[in-house]
């Protein structure tokens, strides 16, 4: 799962590119960087990364520093693939830069007159979202991203659907809110215009005309070639430790892909250009143009004391826009497990700056990135490798600081309300996905598409998460920053499951449903019959389909029951209603006990 407005700005943005600077020409501007970048990888306590630099239509300089492979000592190349994270947005709002031109797609219409299953939260965010408020991060929607991280899914629909229930933070256009999910439905509006999947639509207009023959869509595809990175990230301040690969799955089209600098290269030369490779048109260059100019303030305030020069923070179409010192630039990071990524161009003076790293949630990029803008634009030397390493420090000091004020709000002494195997269960959240709640050696777990989490009791029905690792265990230090509770029905049943995991909204609840039990026919007959209440009132138990038992009681419908325990089943359709078979000491049923949220109401069987 991470400024000001120049007054210049409010130019006309063909005035803005529509002058070219000469490129700059320093005698050697790459000179001593190896130094340079070992300080780098050495503070940053990084594995490796690899840098190219484009000049106009041409790579300048290009190279790899550290390692690719940690463990086998394999040195990154400027061929070597990494994860390029969120870096990949800019590829997706290209495919509707190109349909636009077609006349295909119109930037200031609803998403919903192209994908028309699409609903938001309410009705004012379906009638006012357009397709540009999806392409500048401007609808409103807060990032919501645990719903895809945590709760994955290959179905780009099951995502989509998810949408309307995730709840808005402001209203639309009001604030810049940065939104994964509404670059996934841009790719899905290229899928459905074109007929080709996002990958298709991509591979085609994109990658091979630009010759990236080796940029992939999956780490599943990536980590089968040679020059493939494998990731890492930094424990305990100072232990470098190899991260699983993440599968980004369905939510692709916000950052999906995976390339090398070389090859990155050729797509900035495009960006640097005006949508022209080589002479042919890759992108439009109204498109172009659009995408780099702001479309939405990202930020406000002021710029450091230290360096005056650096302002604003806007955005465009996937890209983010500053002015660096004097000069324009367009840019990109990138964040998943275990990589880092930077995309930058400067488009007046027709530079490029990529810089793609092994390293989880790094610095690095950032830092590369303006050691070589500084160098090429001739700028007075800034000691950004110290920035970042002062910067770090006191963030560390403070968490410090603030860990010491901290006052546990944690009750001592308290105890769980029911068994620990109460607490089991399917618990689902329409917005999020479902999650297992299961007991293993008298432990409780959950378990997500994700992975496992265990949970700690902290106090009542509260527990604290900690990362389940499948090779080492549980890290009893690696706890997860927040506690989640359990919740139980008027009925005295845990029937729901709430977590702080969208800041600005609620806890997100998600629901428990019954857990199906694997359960005979012959010993679903044992339940068939009537059960009277009282003369006259009955209720009646049979098999349909030959596995599944139903109630009646008249004048209502019928409910269809899912066992979920011994002699216990719950009404599929009506939330916290049960009903629970007794039998004798024969093991004869000879009652049963509807439980609902009015009281428990008790029939004998009829015989």
């Amino acid at each position: 799962m991470k400024k000001l407005l120049l007054v210049l700005l409010i130019a006309p943005a063909s005035l803005l590119f529509a002058q070219k600077r000469k490129s700059v020409k320093v005698s050697d501007p790459f000179s001593g960087l190896d130094t340079a970048f070992a300080r780098v990888l050495k503070d940053q306590k990084a594995v490796g990364f690899a840098v190219a630099v484009v000049n106009k239509d041409k790579i300048i300089y290009a190279k790899g520093f550290g390692y690719k492979d940690y463990e086998k000592k394999l040195p990154a190349t400027p061929n070597t693939l990494f994860a390029i994270g969120s870096c990949t947005k800019a590829f997706t709002a290209s495919l509707l830069g190109l349909l636009n031109k077609d006349g295909k797609v119109d930037f200031d219409k609803s998403p919903i007159e192209y994908l028309p299953e699409l609903r938001f939260y309410n009705k004012e965010m379906d009638d006012e979202i357009t397709v540009r408020d999806m392409m500048c991060h401007r609808t409103g929607l807060p990032r919501h991203d645990y719903s895809w991280y945590f709760f994955k899914s290959n179905s780009s629909d099951s995502l989509m659907h998810r949408i309307q229930y995730m709840e808005p933070t402001a209203s639309v256009r009001q604030i810049f809110q940065y939104n994964n999910f509404m670059f996934l439905l841009q790719g899905m509006i290229a899928e459905k215009l074109s007929g080709k999947s996002w990958e298709e639509n991509v591979k085609e207009k994109i990658f091979t005309p630009l010759g990236m023959n080796n940029s992939d869509f999956s780490v599943l595809t990536m980590q089968k070639q040679d020059e493939a990175s494998l990731g890492y990230g930094v424990v305990k301040d100072s232990v470098i430790k190899k991260l699983d690969y993440y599968d980004i799955a369905a939510m692709g089209p916000a950052g999906a892909i995976n390339s090398s600098v070389n090859e990155m290269a050729n797509w900035v030369i495009t960006w640097i250009n005006g949508g022209k490779f080589k002479g042919k048109e890759i992108l439009p260059a109204s498109y172009v143009t659009q995408a780099m100019s702001s479309q939405m303030v990202a930020g406000a305030g002021l710029p450091a004391t230290d360096v005056p020069d650096a302002q604003f923070s806007n955005y465009g179409f996937g890209w983010f826009l500053t002015s660096y010192r004097g000069h324009y630039r367009v840019e990109h990071g990138g964040n998943i497990d275990g990589f880092s990524a930077s995309t930058s161009f400067f488009p007046t003076d027709s530079i490029g700056i990529i810089v793609l790293s092994n390293q989880n949630g790094s610095a690095v990029p950032g830092i590369v990135r303006n050691i070589i803008a500084d160098r090429i634009f001739n700028l007075k030397s800034i000691d950004w490798t110290g920035r970042a390493d002062s910067a770090q420090a006191k963030a560390k000091a403070a968490a410090k600081e603030a860990e010491k004020s901290k006052v546990s709000n944690q009750k001592t002494g308290t105890h769980l309300s029911h068994e620990l195997k109460d607490y089991t269960g399917l618990f689902i959240n329409k917005g999020y996905g479902s999650f297992e709640a299961y007991l293993r050696n008298d432990s409780l777990f959950i378990h997500t598409p994700t992975g496992d989490l265990w949970l700690r009791h902290y106090h009542y029905d509260v527990f604290q998460p900690f990362n389940v690792d499948e090779k080492t265990g549980i890290d009893t230090s690696d706890k997860i920053d927040m506690k989640i509770q359990f919740h139980m029905s008027p009925t005295g049943e845990i029937n729901m499951v709430s977590m702080p995991l969208q800041p600005g909204i609620n806890d997100i609840e998600f629901s428990r449903m019954p857990k199906p039990k694997d359960i005979s026919a012959e010993e679903l007959k044992r339940y068939e019959g009537s059960y009277e209440f009282a003369p006259g009132q009955e209720a009646k138990f049979y098999i349909k389909g030959g596995k599944t038992l139903y109630a009646f009681i008249e004048g209502q419908p019928e409910y269809e029951l899912v066992p979920v325990d011994k002699n216990k089943f719950a009404l599929k359709i009506l939330k916290g209603y049960s009903v629970q078979f007794e039998e004798n000491e024969k093991g004869e049923i000879v009652s049963v006990s509807f439980v609902q949220p009015n009281g428990t109401f008790k029939a004998t069987k009829k015989k």
